[in-house]
């Protein structure tokens, strides 16, 4: 073979390695949070197409008391979501007609009783020890199949917090608890330390990161979106970013305004590895419009 056609052989080799990696890439994983506004929102409710992977995310089992006046209890994790219209026997029946879908919950969440849901652990052997028996039973009764960590207020440390989560994480994956798990951080000074702590120590453990674009300002551009989404997966590097937007009103890229032509532009570079929305209680009143656009997109992908 002459030096002229190894060159070029080699070219190809290196075109095509890096087109398979950029296909591998690219994810048709759809996610949505549901429950956290006890508005009675169903799971039969929310479109599911048969083409994508779809994870429900149940919003939010908190460590706290289910009082009038709600306090942290340092790990023992109750059930905040909608408990009449989402129930285990609901869980059991929308998996079984959907063989695609799969149900998570997820831990934290901003408010409890519209007062801030803290992180406050007492310490970290007996938090991860109560979070441990907590989980477990919610994870059974509900046929749970994964877990998300969406704190929003801290009453600790950085690396408290990473030990507290990331201890419980490794337990639940070793013991096959759940069978992915994700983080929900966002950008904020008073936030990303936290989760970056966790990152950096467990991010082996973290399949998705759910990261909320949706808490930039309103008016994102689509650029700017990008500019957002590169500075995350150089935060989180190596992990899979998926990129959200909200039908509560907030702010953030929307899709009216480009979110779906961002998408593109990352799936063209494989580097989309999903989509994600807060939340289906809001999404109700406009018949999940989005979710709908958001799946056709995600099947679309070859």
């Amino acid at each position: 073979m002459t030096t002229f056609k190894l060159l070029m052989f080699l070219s190809l080799q290196m075109f095509f390695t890096t087109m398979s990696s950029i296909q591998a890439a690219n994810s048709k994983l759809f996610r949505e949070y549901i429950g956290a506004e006890n508005n009675g929102v169903t799971f039969e409710e929310v479109p599911v197409d048969s083409k994508v992977e779809f994870h429900f995310i149940l919003s939010f089992a908190i460590d706290y008391t289910q009082s009038n006046h709600p306090t942290p209890t340092n790990g023992n994790f109750n059930v905040f979501w909608d408990t009449q219209n989402l129930t285990p026997a609901h869980v059991s029946a929308i998996k079984a007609r959907h063989r695609n879908a799969k149900v998570a919950l997820s831990l934290g969440g901003d408010t409890v009783s519209n007062k801030y849901a803290y992180f406050s652990p007492t310490s970290i052997n007996s938090w991860v020890r109560n979070a441990i028996d907590s989980i477990v039973q919610i994870t059974k009764k509900y046929h749970l199949d994964g877990i998300d960590i969406d704190y929003e207020h801290f009453q600790t440390d950085p690396n408290t917090f990473a030990e507290c989560i990331g201890r419980l994480l490794f337990y639940l994956k070793q013991n096959k608890i759940v069978s992915f798990t994700s983080i929900a951080p966002y950008e904020n000074d008073a936030v990303q330390p936290y989760y970056l702590a966790l990152w950096r120590k467990y991010g082996h453990l973290i399949d998705y990161v759910n990261f909320q674009f949706y808490a930039y300002d309103k008016g994102t551009t689509i650029n700017q979106f990008l500019k957002h989404f590169e500075i995350q997966s150089s935060n989180y590097k190596g992990g899979k970013i998926l990129v959200s937007f909200g039908t509560d009103g907030s702010g953030g890229l929307s899709p009216e305004h480009g979110f779906f032509e961002a998408c593109a532009r990352l799936q063209r570079q494989g580097k989309l590895h999903g989509i994600f929305i807060w939340s289906a209680d809001d999404s109700k009143k406009a018949h999940f419009r989005y979710e709908k656009q958001s799946q056709t997109f995600l099947a679309s992908i070859k």
